[in-house]
């Protein structure tokens, strides 16, 4: 259920009955030559949406999907020159903030956070949320279970981390009208230090992709995106036990 598609009347109701918020929070960033900039906005709020459907059929589990934002910090992307909104991380500290405590106000007891980047390091700021909404309302923040479905259906030794063959294969699935297919190709990038401060992509890959996006397929993405709303949807059945 969308929350935007709601009245204050009727969120108020979902919220002072125990109902689940779901935070699907995106990105504006590069993803290679074949995909679109709007990738990680649109995938976080699309699966959330869709585990949304499959908690409340399979373990009886009601919830609202809020709008994704659609900006969020994306330094690493700026060397390739465009495609990017880059938020300075204090300002989407505070508009996440600001997204969880209006949620908090309106009496959400219990709010899920899904990042379409995983690049975002949130923790700290739902350590925070937490501590001073104690007793009141709390979120969670689930690890992303993309790489080990990957490696469970596909093939592990297929090097991957941006715009690749898991990514490419859900869009071919999804939304083939948006894949260039021409513009896939081997970029013959390298395994960039996740954890360096001041990561910049341009230093890995030419192209931007991080990995190979040649193995990509439909099939493949059906498979995948099951695999993947069947996890979400645990973790929405998770937070709402917790």
């Amino acid at each position: 259920m969308r929350y935007g598609a709601l009245t204050y009347q009727e969120i108020h109701d979902w919220a002072t009955a125990g109902g689940l918020a779901l935070v699907p929070t995106g990105c504006t960033e590069q993803q290679g030559p074949h995909l679109p900039v709007d990738h990680d906005t649109w995938f976080a709020e699309t699966i959330l949406l869709a585990a949304s459907d499959e908690a409340a059929r399979r373990y009886g589990v009601e919830s609202l999907v809020l709008p994704a934002l659609p900006f969020g910090p994306t330094p690493e992307h700026r060397s390739f020159g465009a495609g990017y909104i880059d938020l300075p991380v204090t300002v989407h500290a505070a508009v996440l903030e600001a997204v969880l405590g209006s949620l908090a106000t309106q009496g959400f007891q219990r709010i899920l956070i899904w990042r379409g980047c995983g690049g975002h390091d949130l923790h700290a700021l739902v350590e925070r949320f937490n501590a001073q909404q104690q007793g009141h309302a709390r979120a969670v923040l689930p690890a992303l279970p993309y790489h080990a479905i990957w490696c469970r259906m596909a093939d592990a030794q297929v090097a991957g981390g941006h715009a690749d063959s898991f990514t490419t294969s859900i869009m071919l699935y999804l939304r083939p009208e948006a894949v260039r297919l021409d513009r896939i190709v081997d970029p013959q990038s390298q395994e960039p230090d996740w954890n360096d401060p001041q990561l910049d992509f341009a230093r890995y890959s030419m192209t931007g992709v991080i990995g190979d996006p040649t193995h990509a397929s439909a099939a493949l993405g059906a498979q995948l995106w099951r695999e993947c709303v069947a996890a979400v949807a645990r973790e929405i059945q998770a937070a709402a036990a917790g």
